[in-house]
């Protein structure tokens, strides 16, 4: 090979090399703001948005006060359980609105839980930060008169991940997984192929390695258009579930549509409860 080609070969390779490590240092830097997309601003006074429910303030083991919103159920359906919503990377617990009511409508009661750094929340974000949130979400159920044993956890995406390791260490009376994956790499190995996001990612969370070995009871719910989380991975989350009472395929639906929130997933939640053995 000519040395003025092996030359332009060799710059070529280094520039190469030059703009991946630049990539890959800036995903490594920036990675939890591609994750964690909260809005942070405090959602109006729940009586202005959710009639019936109130504020409540979760205590974290690390010392912060979280606000988040429970919803009595419709007292002509209670069916003394409550759901514990964990939501998605985005937004905040006024975008949540509408499920909540479609769930007290179907006899449950509701914590809308909001992690740190959402929704006027102190503190920001990350694996551990949001599994300590949930584990103040438990207590305060609790304070309300919902052990685990009377509450079915609801995660939705990113919340799939908290519910699932929440699920191991206080075991709830069923679990429904909105739009799962086997672990968080998997989705972020689709979206940046060119990374080797197994190797970079600080943010794990598992969904497969605990629901695998799990006997709680699991309903996986997944679109067949979503474009955030493949439905082939949540396919994979249902395949390789220990104790899979239903998987429901919503044709067509994306990640965000307003089935993701509506009717349908409050009816998953409902069968599920209607599937459990009696207390």
């Amino acid at each position: 090979m000519p040395r003025p080609v092996l030359r332009g070969l060799t710059r070529a390779a280094l520039v190469v090399g030059l703009v991946l490590v630049v990539v890959v240092a800036v995903f490594w830097s920036f990675q939890r703001s591609l994750i964690f997309l909260p809005d942070r601003a405090a959602p109006p006074p729940v009586a202005e948005v959710l009639p019936g429910a109130r504020e409540v303030t979760l205590t974290t083991e690390d010392g912060l006060d979280l606000a988040s919103w429970f919803l009595p159920a419709d007292p002509l359906a209670d069916r003394d359980l409550a759901v514990l919503y964990a939501p998605g990377n985005g937004g905040n617990r006024a975008g949540r609105v509408g499920i909540a009511e479609e769930l007290a409508a179907r006899g449950f009661a509701v914590l809308l839980l909001d992690y740190r750094g959402y929704g006027g929340n102190p503190g920001s974000p990350s694996e551990e930060g949001l599994a300590a949130d949930a584990e103040a979400a438990v207590q305060t159920l609790a304070e309300q008169g919902f052990l685990a044993d009377r509450t079915i956890y609801l995660g939705e995406s990113l919340g799939s991940g908290v519910v699932a390791r929440l699920q191991a260490s206080h075991p709830p009376a069923g679990i429904v997984l909105r739009s799962p994956y086997p672990e968080l790499a998997a989705v972020g190995s689709h979206h940046y192929p060119f990374l080797p996001v197994q190797l970079l990612l600080r943010d794990r969370f598992p969904v497969t390695e605990h629901m695998s070995v799990s006997p709680v009871p699991v309903t996986v719910i997944r679109g067949t258009a979503d474009s955030v989380v493949p439905t082939g991975l949540s396919a994979e989350v249902a395949d390789s579930a220990g104790n899979l009472v239903e998987e429901v395929v919503l044709e067509g639906v994306d990640h965000n549509d307003p089935e993701m929130f509506g009717p349908l997933v409050a009816d998953a939640v409902a069968r599920l409860a209607d599937s459990l053995a009696p207390r």
